[in-house]
């Protein structure tokens, strides 16, 4: 105990006294590692990377999970590293793991590490020999990496888990993940009761695509208000370097666009962080410039601005937030009828989508029902409890809901009949369906004729996420990975809409 407590002190005397607020901890990082880190965003909407280095750092910060949206080379495995570095010093006794999305990722953090306590006289710091995996301070402090793999997840227990690249995560790895941190209290020079450290997981990655599991953590954190993750953001425009008197952007009166390419992004909040006292990031406008000039508008909205993932695989990428969501119901008065469309499900979930048609031909998704593990007796009721509402003209079904069921002697599609329903189940290509579905989100003439309430939650998130095999980019049929149902849905109800139909006339009306 007398030696452990001798290299606290060590470390102590060497690192100094352990920061208490942001700006100190700004001031720690410049004097010992000679970074400085920007403090402030330029997009009002986004988050300085000192911002997440303060709450990795500060205990006291909820919740203690997070999420670091950022660019490509916008330092969040660099930033990672120095939050690596301020918990291994400050917390004596921590363990640390790193996961990233390939073990040659986790060992860029740790190439980072090594360069961080390679400065003097912070290399005084390692106990023994760095290893490939492996880091170890005098003060017990242990950084090790994980390979992808359940077997080498499911045996930790530690108090921090920082996950790098999560876009290119394994999910049952991720799942298995979420049980490996556990609470410790450190010893403290500032706090006689020690650190609390009530253990955390922190996810760090670009966000390529919409159906990914990056997506998902982002969405989950902005839809939960930030309760159990808190979200960090930031872009190519956050981390921008003192902008020099080689971009010309702003005039006496306004801002002229010709002489530089930035200028949409930036509109001259580079050039004026002096004056307002912000510290600069590590990305020159020249590089920044560059980079722009070599990719496509949405790779460069989706990997640099943060704006939106790019929807390059997805099966709608039609569907546009700004164009087809609206808060507002149709005028009554102008509906000529009221439709639905309906995908069956047992274990998968039973989803209806209601619509409204009016004398434009748009037609306006109202409300949306799902639900799982229940009997079709259960869903026709619920149908017919939304007729006492709003009586519905038809409803377009799977024609796969003819074949006969074991159980009852008659088919799905018969039972609805029977209960009173009008069924309209036109049989077509997935191909054809998704076609109309796409005329109706981007008609070649005229304005879109199919419109979302924002209430409509899931189907709206199957809009974005339904997509094609990643893998596989010669495959045409959509993945059925659950964001299927809602749109196969919307598809039997626009095929009915807008493709000529027929059925047979069920023999319970003979």
């Amino acid at each position: 105990m007398k030696e452990q407590s001798h290299n606290h002190d060590a470390v102590y005397a060497i690192a100094g006294a352990i920061p208490q607020t942001d700006q100190q901890l700004a001031d720690w990082i410049e004097t010992h590692l000679h970074i400085r880190v920007p403090t402030a965003p330029l997009i009002n909407t986004h988050n300085a990377p000192l911002e997440y280095l303060a709450h990795a750092f500060f205990e006291d910060r909820s919740p203690r999970d997070c999420v670091v949206w950022a660019n490509r080379g916008g330092g969040k495995t660099f930033y990672a590293a120095i939050a690596t570095l301020l918990d291994m010093i400050f917390k004596p006794g921590i363990e640390i793991r790193i996961l990233a999305g390939s073990l040659d990722q986790a060992k860029r953090m740790h190439t980072h590490l090594r360069a961080l306590l390679a400065t003097e006289p912070l290399e005084e710091l390692i106990a023994g020999k760095i290893t490939e995996r492996k880091i170890k301070l005098i003060n017990g402090s242990i950084v090790e990496l994980l390979a992808q793999s359940q077997t080498s997840v499911r045996g930790t227990r530690v108090q921090k888990l920082r996950c790098d690249e999560v876009e290119l995560f394994d999910k049952d790895v991720w799942e298995a993940a979420q049980l490996t941190i556990r609470e410790k209290i450190c010893p403290s020079s500032s706090n006689n009761n020690g650190i609390t450290i009530p253990g955390s997981i922190e996810c760090l990655s670009t966000l390529h695509v919409p159906f990914g599991l990056m997506h998902e953590l982002v969405t989950t954190a902005k839809e939960n208000n930030q309760q159990h993750r808190k979200l960090f953001q930031w872009g190519v425009v956050d981390i921008l370097d003192q902008c020099t008197d080689q971009h010309q952007c702003l005039s006496d009166t306004n801002i002229q666009s010709e002489n530089c390419d930035l200028l949409n992004e930036c509109k001259g909040k580079a050039k004026a962080r002096d004056a307002a006292g912000q510290t600069p990031g590590h990305l020159t406008i020249n590089n920044a410039i560059a980079l722009k000039s070599r990719v496509s508008q949405s790779t460069w909205d989706a990997e640099m601005l943060c704006l939106r993932p790019k929807r390059t695989d997805c099966v709608l990428p039609e569907f546009n937030h700004q164009i087809h969501i609206n808060t507002q119901l149709p005028d009554p008065s102008t509906i000529t009828q009221t439709i639905a469309g309906m995908d069956f499900g047992i274990r998968a979930p039973t989803v209806v989508i209601y619509a409204s048609l009016d004398q434009s031909n748009t037609l306006w998704v109202t409300h949306e029902y799902l639900k799982s593990d229940t009997p079709l007796t259960e869903h026709i009721q619920s149908i017919k409890e939304q007729q006492t509402l709003t009586p519905l003209s038809w409803l377009g079904v799977d024609p796969a809901g003819r074949q006969r069921a074991n159980q009852t002697g008659i088919s799905d599609i018969a039972a609805m009949r029977k209960a009173g329903l009008t069924i309209r189940d036109n049989r077509m290509s997935i191909h054809q369906g998704l076609g109309l579905i796409r005329t109706r989100l981007n008609p070649a003439a005229g304005t879109p004729t199919l419109m979302i309430h924002k209430s409509c939650d899931h189907l709206i998130k199957c809009l974005e996420t339904y997509h094609y095999p990643q893998d596989q980019p010669l495959n045409p049929t959509p993945e059925k990975d659950g964001s299927d149902h809602a749109i196969d849905a919307l598809r039997y109800m626009i095929q009915n809409l807008d493709h000529p139909y027929t059925h047979k006339k069920s023999t319970y009306f003979n």
